[in-house]
């Protein structure tokens, strides 16, 4: 096992690490059902590659998790109850319709580039090594989801009604990605990242222009180019508060290592 850093606090980092691994698990998951459903063969290749793409993030996520802990991935990803997960609560929820697939991902993959942006600047070197590489793929989701949202956002009545719809559902979950982290005051006096709140200003500035560009109208308020929340949003994941949506998930997701647990694939 490797050891962290002096004056890095272990166990809220540990807790960050798991929510990073379970927030992009989930996703994979999610946009893996559709292989095979999209609605062109084009999307279904893309969403497949973005599902594997996510999947392998989590693994990174979870293998860093190892090498602080010694528990495997896999006990990780395949060992542990649904109640014990600690993503929020906006990637678990079904796939719905492809607008709302696309609006998720678009804005999961904001919010992520945000994070690992501002990863690049922590005081935990595992931290900068990794933001370096995952941004690489990030850079290409964010191209192929801006463009899907821009063309459709506005492309004929129906689109637009769908991805508005998706928009209304989605916004209020996807601030669930910044839901504040036990021991979160702790990782920001020691410089590991910046904090949830930082980074949903952050966010709120990428992706409010992209949404207007496509004629969409988020639950927010702007005035002076500064924009506020305008909604409840969905939280409880990061402490464990899951809806049964993320039991149906797990259950699918572990059913092939419950036949042959510990088995190596």
């Amino acid at each position: 096992m490797s050891d962290l850093p002096a004056g890095l606090p272990r166990e809220q980092l540990l807790r960050y690490i798991l929510a990073l691994a379970d927030d992009e698990l989930m996703l994979g998951h999610r946009n893996s059902e559709w292989t095979g459903h999209s609605p062109i063969l084009e999307e279904d290749i893309a969403f497949s590659n973005i599902a594997q793409d996510e999947l392998g993030h989590s693994l990174v996520w979870y293998t860093l998790y190892e090498q602080l802990t010694g528990k495997s991935p896999d006990s990780m990803a395949f060992e542990r109850g649904w109640q014990d997960f600690s993503c929020c609560r906006f990637v678990t929820y079904p796939r719905g319709d492809f607008a709302y697939t696309v609006v998720r991902q678009y804005l999961f993959d904001e919010a992520e580039y945000v994070r690992l942006s501002s990863f690049g600047r922590s005081s935990f070197p595992a931290f900068k090594d990794i933001a370096g590489k995952l941004l690489r793929e990030e850079a290409y989701h964010l191209m192929h989801l801006k463009g899907l949202v821009t063309r459709l956002g506005d492309a004929t009545d129906e689109s637009h009604r769908r991805m508005q719809a998706a928009l209304d559902a989605a916004f209020p979950q996807s601030l669930g990605i910044f839901e504040k982290l036990e021991g979160e005051d702790a990782l920001m006096a020691a410089g590991v990242f910046p904090g949830n709140e930082v980074s949903q200003r952050e966010w709120l500035q990428r992706v409010v222009p992209v949404l207007a560009s496509a004629s969409l109208k988020p639950p927010v308020n702007t005035q002076n180019g500064t924009s506020s929340i305008n909604c409840t949003p969905d939280l409880g994941g990061r402490q464990g508060k899951h809806t049964e949506h993320l039991n149906h998930l797990v259950d699918d997701l572990q059913l092939v290592y419950r036949i042959a647990p510990g088995a190596k694939w």
